[in-house]
């Protein structure tokens, strides 16, 4: 069966293309590329006025199931990420049981193969039950095809512990995903440390919290020989690090997420929990220096941290509230009003960072439009915009800072190996 993308803009920054062409599908993968295409037996797509780019892939969210199915399912997860544009998530380990050995893992993709209609790449932990006290079997998660491993919610305090985390995760070439947070530093905190904090009677968190800890673990991974990926950069102080480490050749890479390219501690105007997250918003410089790290590539990649909550969770005191916001269903129209339209990236910068990157980092197919493989696609019309909704939302949660706020540059068709799965903001089967 055929498949024909017929009128569309393609944009494929990993091979510099740019223009409007035809994209024949044919059982799930591309057989070409050419304008003008014509095919009688093909299902045709009408993309003109549209953009074709490869299918976003999102680095880091978490799906809350096994355990958390009151906040998110797999199922749900998925939905929520097919509407934003998303074609393959990766999944954070802290479930309930932790994601730290392969049963838990084969669980996963399983329940994602049966149920989800994006693709779906298990993180494991890296230590058991994420208590930071004895590694994971990481080899058997690799078996059972972990992408990499990370104890993300949960910093692993012991340095020893986390080089030997380093070693072990090198033999397989396997990224460590750190979460940047010195405890003793961050403890009780739940905002920036800043004047807002002051204002609020809100007790901080310090950008020295997030920068020791990725300092400590740049130093283990050179030591290691590992590769590290420092998971939603927050603070200038970090970026200063990361291009340290750069400068020395370490296999460092980094993410940031669209909250904090675009809000900052000042936006928190009273006690709504849906601005809280860890790490928190930070300063305007911490914003701009951020904004800088992804235009010049000292960050390498956008990653939404997708963290749902139920209502109950975050309907209490602002100190009280778990951290975490979600994201899969409006990061790409953020990212294109708030960063493309006012020129602080380019849009080939913008779909590198959403997919193209992230798939490279994980080692996964996806991240290209070219002749022979999956075609995992998102189509966006730039002139389309709505109001951000959270109670339209295919995720169970809610908690996003940005509703009610008017975005451009809409995700209208998501294609998994060649099939439809989001048309018009309909998620197929969900």
């Amino acid at each position: 069966m055929y498949t024909l993308i017929k009128g569309g803009t393609v944009l494929n920054p990993p091979g510099g293309l740019f223009k409007k062409m035809d994209i024949l599908i044919q059982e799930g993968v591309i057989t070409e590329i050419a304008p003008g295409i014509e095919r009688e037996t093909a299902q045709v797509i009408d993309a003109s006025n549209l953009l074709v780019v490869p299918g976003l892939v999102d680095p880091h969210v978490h799906l809350r199931e096994p355990g958390g199915e009151g906040k998110e399912t797999i199922r749900s997860g998925c939905a929520s990420a097919a509407a934003g544009g998303y074609t393959s998530v990766a999944c954070m380990p802290n479930t309930r049981p932790v994601m730290d050995n392969r049963l838990i893992v084969e669980h996963v993709k399983s329940t994602a193969a049966r149920e989800g209609v994006v693709r779906v790449y298990p993180i494991g932990a890296i230590t058991r039950g994420s208590l930071g006290e004895e590694l994971a079997e990481m080899g058997l998660m690799v078996q059972q095809g972990i992408v990499a491993v990370s104890d993300d919610g949960q910093p692993v305090d012991s340095a020893s512990i986390m080089l030997s985390a380093m070693q072990y995760a090198a033999m397989f070439d396997l990224p460590v995903i750190s979460h940047c947070e010195e405890r003793s530093l961050a403890q009780g905190g739940s905002m920036h440390y800043g004047l807002q904090s002051t204002l609020l009677g809100v007790k901080g968190i310090p950008d020295a919290a997030e920068a020791v800890m990725a300092s400590r673990d740049i130093l283990l991974a050179e030591l290691a020989g590992a590769r590290l990926h420092i998971a939603h950069v927050s603070s200038a102080k970090t970026v200063d690090f990361i291009k340290m480490a750069r400068a020395k050749g370490l296999k460092v890479t980094a993410e940031v997420t669209p909250h904090h390219l675009i809000l900052t501690d000042e936006d928190i105007d009273g006690f709504d929990t849906s601005f809280k997250m860890n790490p928190p918003l930070r300063s305007r410089e911490d914003r701009s220096a951020l904004r800088e790290a992804l235009r010049d590539g000292t960050i390498d990649m956008i990653a939404t941290d997708h963290a749902p909550h139920s209502i109950l969770d975050k309907d209490v005191e602002f100190e009280e509230a778990p951290f975490g916001v979600v994201g899969l269903e409006t990061a790409l129209p953020l990212v294109f009003t708030e960063l493309v339209e006012p020129g602080i990236l380019t849009l080939e910068q913008a779909v590198f960072a959403l997919s193209c990157s992230p798939a490279r980092f994980l080692g996964i197919e996806g991240g290209s439009i070219q002749v022979g493989v999956q075609a995992d696609l998102t189509l966006i019309n730039p002139k389309a915009e709505k109001v951000v909704d959270k109670n339209t939302f295919y995720s169970k949660g809610k908690n996003t800072p940005f509703h009610g706020r008017k975005v451009r540059g809409l995700p209208v068709m998501t294609l998994v190996g060649g099939r439809v799965v989001m048309k018009d903001g309909l998620v197929k089967g969900a």
